[in-house]
C-alpha cells in the first residue's frame, strides 16, 4: 500500500472513530437525562426526546432487524470497496470515514439495545441521532467529492 493509501485509510478512520465517538456521546446524554418517552423543548421547532428506531432512517422497515442489519453491512462494504479502489482521490477519505462511522454508530445501538436511540425530533420530521446526520451528510459530500473529480 502506498503512503498516499495508508494515509488516506489513516483519516478516513479518524473521522469514523470521531463520529462514533461523539454520536455514542450524545446518545449516553440523553439516555441519562431523559426517561423514555420523555420530551423537553430546546429550540424553536425542535425537541430532544428518548426514542428507539427499530428501522431504518425515519422508521421505514420498523422492526425488520435482520434485514436492516444486512443492509447496513453490504451498504458499508460497497463503501469501503469503493474506497479502496479510489482512496486517493483528494478529500473522498472524509465522507467515507463519515458515513462509516454514523452507521457504526447505530449498528453499536442495535448490536447492544436492538434499536437505535433516536433523540433530534423537529417539528414535521422524523426524530433522528447525530449518527443519522453524519450519514446523510456524509453522502452528500460522497456525491461532491465524486462529481468534483468528473
Amino acid at each position: 500500500m502506498t503512503g498516499a493509501r495508508r494515509r488516506a485509510w489513516g483519516l478516513a478512520a479518524v473521522a469514523a472513530a470521531t463520529a462514533v465517538l461523539v454520536d455514542q456521546g450524545t446518545k449516553q446524554i440523553v439516555v441519562h437525562s431523559l426517561a423514555r418517552g420523555e420530551r423537553h423543548k430546546f429550540f424553536l421547532g425542535v425537541d430532544i426526546v428518548n426514542v428507539r428506531n427499530t428501522g431504518i432512517a425515519f422508521g421505514a422497515l420498523s422492526g425488520a432487524g435482520l434485514a436492516v442489519t444486512l443492509l447496513t453491512i453490504a451498504a458499508v462494504g460497497g463503501l469501503l470497496v469503493y474506497f479502496a479502489r479510489h482512496a486517493t482521490t483528494p478529500l473522498l477519505w472524509l465522507p467515507v470515514g463519515v458515513i462509516a462511522g454514523g452507521a457504526a454508530g447505530n449498528f453499536a445501538d442495535r448490536i447492544r439495545i436492538g434499536a437505535v436511540v433516536d433523540f433530534i425530533d423537529p417539528v414535521l420530521w422524523p426524530a433522528f441521532n447525530l449518527a443519522d446526520a453524519a450519514i446523510v451528510i456524509g453522502i452528500l459530500g460522497l456525491l461532491y467529492v465524486i462529481e468534483r473529480q468528473r
